[in-house]
């Protein structure tokens, strides 16, 4: 019998576990803010019809989002559009060469930025993805963004908002896999809302 309640309780703490994973996304997508949404979709839409160079960075699981980032906009809405928009969408975490050498020569602080000095010109746009928002490889590469006068989108986790950034989302929210979670969100309505708008049948 003791040991019967012991199971009872264990699988109750490892539901309650998975409850409250569960609670705190929805919560934190609750903030989430429509309106931002549509501001980072017609800002990219923008870009991407003005053919400039959209960038994208960051650090750990947000590393694996700005490289999804990349894919869903460079073919999903290739694609969609029947290729009358062919979106220039970089991500600076591509290429582990390029971020090993900088890193062992330079610093990890100089990873993006010293990617985006060579590629970016003025009126490109920058997207970052940061749980902390306060990663120096991040704040270095949105200052020299704002230095050479890119528009700028940053999407943090629980940092503060960037002074330096045309938008900045934060999403309150310290559990890092929630955040990640959030920003995978993120990089897919933004991409199927502009992708909707090429396709006769809704998306969803």
């Amino acid at each position: 019998m003791l040991s019967l309640s012991k199971n009872i309780l264990k699988k109750k703490k490892e539901s309650l576990f998975y409850e409250h994973y569960r609670n705190l996304f929805h919560e934190t997508l609750d903030r989430l803010n429509v309106k931002d949404l549509i501001k980072i979709s017609k800002m990219i839409e923008s870009k991407m019809a003005r053919k400039n160079n959209i960038f994208v960075a960051g650090n750990g699981g947000s590393a694996s989002v700005a490289n999804h980032f990349l894919c869903d906009f460079n073919k999903g809405i290739k694609l969609s559009s029947k290729k009358n928009i062919k979106p220039k969408v970089y991500s600076l975490v591509n290429s582990l060469e390029l971020i090993t050498a900088i890193s062992n020569d330079l610093s990890y602080e100089d990873v993006f930025s010293f990617q985006l000095e060579n590629f970016a010109k003025k009126d490109d746009l920058l997207i970052t993805f940061s749980c902390s928002g306060s990663s120096k490889n991040i704040t270095n590469v949105i200052k020299l963004a704002k230095k050479m006068k890119l528009k700028i989108i940053c999407i943090s986790g629980f940092g503060k908002k960037n002074k330096f950034a045309d938008l900045s989302i934060n999403l309150n929210c310290k559990n890092y896999g929630v955040t990640e979670d959030i920003f995978s969100y993120i990089m897919h309505t933004t991409s199927q809302f502009i992708r909707s708008k090429y396709q006769k049948s809704n998306v969803l």
